[in-house]
């Protein structure tokens, strides 16, 4: 049933179905109890409770079904799946910094870094994939990094931020048209069938 251990100080045997080392006077107790009551998990190694071990399974061992992408992932990848690997994972562009499927990123900001945004140092229009090499280029100090608004009384990120506000009144206005001309759409077509409704014979 069990193994004496060879250790000198205390007089412990190895219990045959969990593998601990158990006092000698409890192996009986311990034995009886552990055998009927504890299963060691064929994957991890760990004792769990019997009427437990297929939650523990489910729990810490079964593939996981993405509910973005509906792939089936082990358990083991699932972190990295979640966090870069999943196609449907939200992701932010660079660019707009708007929320969308990572599978749709690239094709949106191929669209989206072809934008262009104004040069307040050199008067022109810049395309934002384009800002870096061109603030790098036209417009570094001596040291060769680029000239940041700090170099002219602005802290760096006071001059981010009216861009991205910018970026967002831009798309305010956009959508605000957008619903006006839905608005006109709707009121003429509600006008236009009250008229041709005055102008039916009755």
């Amino acid at each position: 049933m069990a193994t004496t251990s060879e250790s000198t100080t205390t007089t412990t045997i190895t219990c045959d179905h969990c593998e601990r080392d158990i006092p000698t006077s409890n192996i009986d107790l311990h034995y009886a109890h552990c055998s009927r009551n504890l299963q060691k998990c064929s994957v991890c190694g760990d004792m769990v409770p019997r009427k437990l071990l297929d939650e523990h399974y489910d729990e810490s061992h079964a593939p996981v079904n993405c509910s973005l992408c509906s792939e089936t992932i082990e358990r083991e990848a699932w972190p990295l799946h979640k966090g870069e690997k999943c196609p449907q994972r939200i992701v932010t562009c660079e660019y707009c910094e708007f929320p969308l499927p990572a599978v749709d990123l690239f094709k949106h900001q191929e669209i989206c870094g072809n934008r262009t945004e104004y040069c307040d140092m050199c008067n022109k229009y810049v395309r934002l994939r384009e800002q870096i090499d061109h603030e790098i280029q036209f417009h570094s100090n001596s040291n060769g990094t680029a000239e940041s608004s700090s170099t002219r009384g602005i802290p760096e990120r006071e001059e981010r931020a009216p861009r991205r506000q910018a970026r967002g009144s831009s798309h305010k206005k956009l959508l605000f048209t957008i619903a006006i001309t839905g608005f006109a759409v709707l009121l003429g077509s509600f006008l236009f069938q009250r008229r041709v409704e005055n102008h039916q014979p009755q």
